[in-house]
């Protein structure tokens, strides 16, 4: 309560609005803030007529008090969940890549399966994903990892194969196979700055000692296909990726020869052997895609 009143405090810049937001007297208000103060030996906010301003610590605890306040509203609806069936809970953070090529069909497998454990699963970047993991906020990650992340464990999941997307008509289009650096001399349709495979590409054109021509840069594999079908460049994107979305748009795949284009994806967590039984199902299920793949 005295956090979620530190919070209210915080956000309004007074001891009264807060009062007034909770629905408690602005003397209880002040009380709690005071106690505040005495148990971390230090002052948090600076009183003055318009309200109160933070002080360094009192942004030190506004930040960890947000953090505790949401991990409590989600362990009370996880462990509502409980009360209505549900017998597991996971939370996995995964790149865009993992979810448009492979996630449907692994975990809507596992949801058969395994119908009383619920997954949560959010899209990010795969550093955002390995942070994710190290923070404690994803039992389970599924990304690329350029580098051994210390601290953390992983498994292999699946491989993918990169590919240049071009309109039909592009000079490209004929190409069975391409050379990444041949793509340089024409304006490109980029994804997030901080993806795996636009750090790829960057990597890929200081080797070759050009620059990429970027004309645009979008956040999703779809709105990619959208760009280059409408002349605006072309792209690298996850082969499989593009043959779930070829329905838009008339574009030609090319196979790109760079040992880079050839991709691991991978299962990140902080240690699989303590994760919950639910999470440890699930990365069992996940390690044995691929052959379920093959045998399909």
């Amino acid at each position: 309560m005295s956090l979620q009143l530190f919070v209210s405090v915080c956000e309004l810049g007074s001891i009264g609005r807060a009062a007034e937001r909770e629905f408690i007297a602005a003397s209880a208000v002040s009380k709690r803030m005071s106690d505040l103060e005495a148990v971390f030996q230090t002052p948090l906010l600076e009183r003055h007529a318009r309200g109160v301003t933070l002080t360094a610590a009192g942004e030190s605890l506004l930040h960890h008090a947000r953090t505790i306040i949401y991990g409590l509203d989600k362990m009370q609806a996880e462990l509502g969940e409980y009360a209505k069936g549900v017998r597991g809970h996971v939370r996995v953070h995964a790149s865009i890549s993992a979810i448009v090529q492979f996630l449907p069909e692994d975990l809507g497998s596992f949801a058969q399966a395994h119908e009383h454990i619920k997954i949560d699963l959010e899209e990010h970047l795969s550093s955002e994903v390995v942070r994710a993991v190290q923070e404690g906020a994803a039992d389970l990650g599924i990304c690329y990892l350029a580098l051994e992340q210390q601290g953390l464990q992983t498994r292999a999941y699946r491989q993918d194969q990169l590919v240049l997307i071009t309109p039909r008509r592009h000079p490209l289009a004929g190409r069975r196979a391409i050379d990444f650096a041949d793509s340089l001399a024409y304006d490109q349709v980029g994804l997030h700055s901080n993806s795996s495979i636009n750090r790829l590409m960057r990597q890929a054109a200081l080797r070759a000692g050009q620059s990429i021509r970027l004309r645009i840069r979008v956040t999703g594999l779809d709105a990619m296909c959208r760009m280059i079908d409408n002349g605006l460049g072309v792209g690298v994107m996850p082969r499989r990726a593009f043959e779930w979305l070829h329905g838009a748009g008339t574009l030609a795949c090319i196979p790109l020869q760079d040992d880079w284009a050839t991709r691991q994806l991978q299962l990140v967590a902080r240690d699989f052997s303590t994760l919950p039984q639910p999470a440890r199902l699930l990365v069992d299920h996940l390690t044995a895609g691929p052959s379920r793949a093959a045998a399909a």
